[in-house]
């Protein structure tokens, strides 16, 4: 059930009834334009990825700045975004249960809609998806390049499985994934440069084994906002799914350097108690912004730290001679973006301290 949206246009920032989510437009939209124009300029595909936003509004925003399609981890996400009239989704990731694949050959006949696989049964399964839907499905082989997550662990079982995709029927081979999650949060630059140097190498060995068999890769695809620039640079990949650039988050800020985004993304607070001396509690704890990639940073207050959190409280720390008032607001940077979205049912895009827009997190908890 959908909460009641915590602001309406028109509203000053400051009437926002919090906690609530909050977008600064003008930083969103400096976000969009300039990953647009990298990839402009390096001449390779962006497709972005909605797990960051599960939203077919900023989806529609990034297309029209050239993204060629989206990311998705889950089919509820691409089944969201189909229905908003996406034109091309990838799932990122393997679906077995056949209920999902059923699924995914309905999109299919809405939207081009590709998955991957790193198991020969699992292609079994979605090729009897794919026949008992009477389509065609493109499936591409995602490789473990150190996630040490999902994927193929070498180039000749990336070849056998893609030879497998590409002599069936009922499929389409579509490339290779080659995504190496954690890459983008190494916090050198230069070693996530030389990380990425090994994905972009691997991938180039299966390009080029492919080849000799006479079978094209159409894509290889992957990257993070963490890493875009080495995978453009490579000359291997395709294409770029970055997707947390569009809102930024504090671990990304620990990156050195750091990617040149704007915070764009914010959890509205309001200070609730102020009862002890230097500390202060705001009615945002576990409940209303992610900690699994740090605490909370609280924005342009120098001196107000975010110490702890419980499911409804964030207890602040305060130096000497910095004091928070009761009914003060405070915009806190989430730790990870990604999960702190999904506990939300609206965005507030504010700009100059003004609400100009509230639209849904469609996509929120679409877990299968």
């Amino acid at each position: 059930m959908l909460q009641n949206p915590p602001a309406e246009p028109g509203m000053a920032e400051e009437e926002v009834d919090t906690p609530a989510l909050l977008v600064d437009l003008d930083a969103l939209e400096h976000n969009l334009d300039r990953m647009a124009a990298f990839c402009t300029k390096a001449g390779i595909r962006l497709r972005p990825h909605a797990k960051t936003h599960k939203s077919p509004v900023i989806a529609h925003w990034q297309a029209r700045r050239g993204a060629v399609g989206q990311c998705v981890q889950k089919v509820g996400e691409a089944e969201i975004l189909a229905w908003a009239g996406v034109p091309d989704i990838l799932i990122t990731n393997e679906i077995v249960s056949p209920r999902k694949l059923a699924r995914v050959a309905a999109l299919s006949r809405m939207t081009n809609i590709a998955l991957c696989a790193d198991d020969a049964g699992v292609v079994d399964l979605i090729e009897a998806a794919a026949e008992a839907a009477s389509c065609r499905l493109t499936v591409l082989v995602e490789m473990d390049v150190g996630t040490n997550r999902a994927g193929v662990g070498s180039a000749a079982s990336a070849v056998a499985l893609a030879q497998r995709i590409a002599g069936s029927r009922a499929l389409v081979f579509g490339g290779v994934q080659a995504y190496h999650g954690g890459a983008q949060h190494l916090r050198d630059g230069d070693a996530r440069r030389a990380a990425i140097h090994d994905v972009a190498e691997a991938a180039r060995g299966v390009v080029d084994d492919l080849r000799a068999k006479g079978i094209a890769c159409p894509a290889v695809t992957g990257a993070g906002t963490g890493t875009f620039e080495w995978e453009a640079a490579s000359g291997v990949f395709t294409e770029l799914q970055a997707g947390s650039y569009v809102f930024m988050d504090a671990d990304y800020g620990r990156n050195r350097p750091a990617p040149e985004f704007r915070q764009s993304l914010f959890v509205a607070a309001t200070v609730m108690s102020a009862a002890r001396g230097g500390v202060a509690v705001v009615d945002c704890g576990h409940k209303g912004i992610a900690i699994d990639s740090g605490l909370p940073l609280v924005h342009e207050r120098p001196g107000v730290t975010y110490a702890s959190a419980s499911d409804e409280h964030g207890q602040l720390v305060c130096a000497d001679g910095t004091q928070l008032s009761i009914g003060e607001r405070l915009r806190l940077v989430p730790g990870h973006c990604d999960p702190t979205v999904d506990r939300y049912d609206w965005y507030v895009g504010v700009r100059a301290g003004w609400v100009e827009t509230v639209w849904p997190v469609a996509a929120r908890g679409m877990m299968a």
